[in-house]
């Protein structure tokens, strides 16, 4: 079988010209397309006024580059023993800086988790209760909010926990077992509800 083909020469001549007078006519005149105007002031603005004003404190520290993390730094204050330098200063240790061979762990009920797991005292209830994967709540990591306060139910948090270097709850409060999950060190076995404030 033969294939036979058959050009038009005027058809090719056509479609050309049909191309190129596209291609003139849209650059010409344009998409008609322009940038909308930016409203996210406005959007903010407007949630910023529906949000009712509470008593619950803002984290301290949410600017880009306002510290967070917390890597590295010396507590102030606090209730670590002090350490020596090698240069003769002294520098505080906190709950953190425990001996491997002098850590303890004890049984913590996560009440709204389900669940009771073995907590180190050498790392704080937040970081692992995280390591545990649960989706606990927090915002500065430094305790100077209360974003990661937790309730336990059996007394004092004092006679629990080691809170490092915690800001904002008060002597009342800690009287009636809240915790900043984000610095306090299990001391013992308990039961807490995470996500309960003050």
């Amino acid at each position: 079988m033969a294939i036979t083909r058959i050009v038009s020469l005027p058809a090719i001549a056509l479609a050309v010209v049909a191309t190129l007078l596209i291609v003139l006519i849209t650059s010409v005149k344009g998409t008609g397309w322009e940038p909308t105007t930016d409203i996210s002031e406005e959007v903010l603005e407007h949630r910023a006024s529906a949000v009712p004003e509470t008593e619950f404190p803002e984290p301290g520290n949410r600017a880009v580059g306002g510290g967070g993390g917390g890597a590295g730094a010396i507590p102030a204050g606090g209730d670590g023993e002090e350490g020596e330098l090698e240069e003769g200063g002294t520098v505080s240790s906190g709950p953190g800086d425990i001996p491997e061979d002098e850590v303890e762990y004890f049984e913590v009920e996560f009440v709204k988790q389900g669940e009771t797991v073995e907590l180190s005292n050498d790392q704080p209830i937040l970081e692992q209760g995280e390591d545990e994967g649960w989706d606990l709540p927090y915002a500065c990591r430094q305790g100077q909010c209360v974003s990661c306060a937790g309730q336990i139910a059996d007394g004092p948090s004092e006679d629990f926990v080691e809170h490092d270097n915690q800001q904002m709850l008060e002597e009342a409060e800690i009287d009636d077992g809240y915790t900043l999950t984000c610095v306090a060190y299990p001391r013992d076995s308990f039961s807490i509800e995470t996500g309960e404030a003050p």
